[in-house]
C-alpha cells in the first residue's frame, strides 16, 4: 500500500511515496533515492513498490528543490543537500512505530547511488548500502560518463556556471542528437523525454549555480566510514558508467559485493523487467542479510 508522506530536509519540505507491506510491521525499511533530475514516480518508485512487495516498507521521496519537493531555484542539484535528504529521510522513519529502527537501509540509484554512499557512510543509523547503476555526479560531469572526457568540457563549465543565465540542459534536443551521442546518451534520452519514462516532474535541467557546488563533491571519499556495514553495488555489465561502481567497490573496506547484470546497460537497470526483478531479486536478499 503507497501512502503521501512528507518530511523536512534542512527546513525544506519533502515529498515522498512510503509503500508499506501488507503484513503487520515493526517492517524493516529501505530509502529509496532517484537519479539525478529524476523523481520519486520513476525508477525509484519501481525500486520501492517491488520491494515493498518482498516484505520492506520503502520511501521513495523526491530530493529538496525537485518533484514535489520544496526548494528554488528548480531543479538544482546540491550534493549536501541531496545527502542531508537520505539522512531526514531516515529520521523520518525512525520516528514511525510500524518501522524495525534497527533494520534501515540505503539504496541509491544513479546520482543517488554516489549520494547514499556518502549518507550511509557518515549516518550509523544506517545497517546497510546498496547502489544500482551507480555514478558520482562529481566524476561524470568533470570525466564524461565513459571516464574519457576531455577536461576542457567541465573547465567550460565552471567558467559558464556563473555568468549564464538560464539552465544547462541534461539530455539532446532531439532523437537524431540522441543518437550522434552514442548508445548511453540516447538511452537517457529515451528514458526521460519519450514515454518509455518521462515525468512531467522531471527536471531535465540543471540551473548553472548547481556545477561549482558539484566540483568538489566526492561520494567516494568517506567509503572507510562504512566500517563493517555492508556494502552491496549492481551494475550492469554493459553500462558505459561501470567504472564509477567498480571504484566505489575497490574503495569500500568492509563487507562488500559486486553484483553483474549480463548484458545490461546503465539505463536498462531504470525499467526493463528482467535486468530490475535481477536487481531487485538480489536486493531482497541483501536486506534480509543485514540485522
Amino acid at each position: 500500500m503507497r501512502h503521501d508522506v512528507s518530511f523536512l530536509s534542512d527546513n525544506l519540505r519533502l515529498a515522498a511515496h512510503l509503500y508499506l507491506p501488507d503484513a503487520p510491521g515493526p517492517h524493516p525499511a529501505v530509502v529509496v533515492g532517484h537519479p539525478g533530475t529524476g523523481v520519486k514516480e520513476q525508477t525509484a518508485g519501481l525500486y520501492a513498490e517491488m520491494l515493498a512487495g518482498r516484505g520492506y516498507a520503502t520511501l521513495a521521496f523526491d530530493a529538496a528543490y525537485q518533484g514535489e519537493s520544496e526548494g528554488l531555484p528548480r531543479g538544482l542539484e546540491d550534493p549536501a543537500q541531496r545527502v542531508e535528504d537520505f539522512k531526514a529521510a531516515v529520521s523520518y522513519l525512525t520516528g514511525r512505530e510500524d518501522i524495525d529502527t534497527a533494520r534501515i537501509g540505503l539504496l541509491g540509484i544513479c546520482a543517488s547511488g554516489g549520494y547514499s554512499l556518502t549518507a550511509a557512510a557518515t549516518d550509523r543509523r544506517v545497517r546497510a548500502v546498496a547502489t544500482v547503476s551507480a555514478v558520482d555526479i562529481s566524476r561524470q560531469l568533470r570525466l564524461g560518463a565513459d571516464g574519457s572526457q576531455d577536461p576542457a568540457v567541465f573547465d567550460g563549465m565552471l567558467t559558464a556556471s556563473r555568468t549564464t543565465v538560464g539552465d544547462l540542459p541534461v539530455f539532446p534536443a532531439s532523437e537524431e542528437e540522441a543518437r550522434a551521442a552514442g548508445e548511453h546518451a540516447y538511452q537517457g534520452w529515451e528514458y526521460y523525454c519519450t514515454s518509455r519514462g518521462a515525468h512531467p516532474r522531471s527536471a531535465k535541467a540543471l540551473p548553472w549555480d548547481s556545477i561549482d557546488r558539484i566540483a568538489f563533491f566526492d561520494a567516494f571519499a568517506p567509503l572507510s566510514l562504512l566500517g563493517s556495514r555492508p556494502l552491496l553495488t549492481i551494475v550492469g555489465s554493459a553500462a558505459e558508467t561501470a567504472w564509477m561502481s567498480i571504484e566505489a567497490f575497490q574503495r569500500a573496506t568492509g563487507p562488500k559485493e559486486m553484483f553483474r547484470i549480463p548484458g545490461a546497460s546503465h539505463v536498462d537497470l531504470y525499467d526493463q523487467p528482467e535486468a530490475v526483478a535481477a536487481a531487485v531479486a538480489k536486493l531482497a536478499v541483501f536486506f534480509g542479510e543485514c540485522r
